[in-house]
């Protein structure tokens, strides 16, 4: 008769395991997906169209600073703070809103790929001042944009919960 091994301390021990439990069926990730990619693409269509509709209003001349740029996306970060605010701390919303209108339109109408070739347009026509201006202004400003917009937004939504949604007396 075989006598049994006592283990070591430290030492692994075998035990018996039980057998995998069989896989769920997992949903298609298209299946998910598909509402998502269409609401970002339908707000990034129409974000798209508001910014070359900005353009076309204030044309940017060629070597000159692309303040229609600049703007169109200090706005758009201004509008991200508060939208951000409203859809996190302030209401419930429906789980495509934020895709619709945060990546959608704002990511359409936002143009820092312009902003890019805007730098290096000014670069390349030797204009290196204004462009290292503007690649400067815009970070500060959108920055500050969104930070701003989402500090008073936070700020008006904590009075207007104090107060119950009137502020006594007229105008906010």
């Amino acid at each position: 008769m075989k006598k049994a091994r006592t283990a070591m301390p430290n030492e692994p021990v075998e035990t018996a395991q039980a057998a995998p439990a069989p896989a769920a069926p997992r949903a298609a990730p298209w299946r998910d997906q598909a509402p998502v990619i269409g609401v970002v693409a339908v707000g990034g269509a129409a974000g798209a169209c508001a910014r070359y509709g900005a353009a076309l209003l204030w044309p940017t001349a060629s070597g000159a600073f692309p303040w229609t740029t600049l703007w169109v996306n200090v706005a758009g970060c201004a509008v991200m703070g508060v939208f951000m605010v409203l859809i996190t701390e302030v209401w419930s919303v429906h789980r495509l809103v934020r895709p619709f209108f945060g990546t959608g339109v704002l990511g359409g109408f936002t143009t820092f790929s312009t902003y890019a070739v805007d730098i290096r347009t000014l670069t390349d026509g030797d204009e290196a001042r204004i462009a290292l201006g503007y690649l400067a202004l815009t970070v500060c400003l959108a920055l500050t944009a969104v930070w701003t917009t989402t500090h008073l937004t936070r700020r008006v939504a904590a009075r207007v919960r104090r107060t119950g949604g009137t502020d006594g007396g007229g105008a906010a």
